[in-house]
């Protein structure tokens, strides 16, 4: 069972979706070194960007445990883990949490496939 709501998860999706089918949009996979912020550059390159401000409004509206499920359905959708380990992947996303949520989902330019599959095991879909 989900805390937080489906549909908002499916919002991010359509705005994942959107966001990164603009061609100017160049995301890292990895940081070049590890002083690279990776998160910081994506919100410096596109702060006003409309579609990222409303990903990242939306993200930063959810309370920590919410977030922190939306980063478990990112893992979760993209093979990282179970769905039997689904406890374990929260435990790693309250670990890991951070203020900065919302970079590091959209930083993901599979994110809206990734989060649709984790939703699916769960049972919901966004229509």
């Amino acid at each position: 069972m989900l805390n937080v709501n489906p549909d908002t998860v499916c919002r991010l999706i359509a705005l994942a979706r959107v966001f990164h089918a603009k061609e100017a949009v160049s995301i890292p996979q990895e940081p070049t070194s590890p002083s690279d912020d990776w998160a910081l550059q994506v919100l410096a390159d596109h702060a006003d960007d409309e579609v990222f401000l409303e990903f990242k409004s939306i993200v930063d509206d959810l309370e920590p445990d919410q977030q922190q499920e939306v980063v478990a359905l990112l893992w979760l959708g993209r093979g990282d883990a179970a769905q039997e380990d689904w406890g374990e992947l929260l435990e790693q996303a309250a670990d890991d949490w951070n203020e900065r949520t919302a970079e590091y989902l959209i930083a993901h330019p599979y994110l809206a496939d990734h989060l649709q599959e984790g939703l699916d095991m769960f049972g919901y879909t966004c229509e």
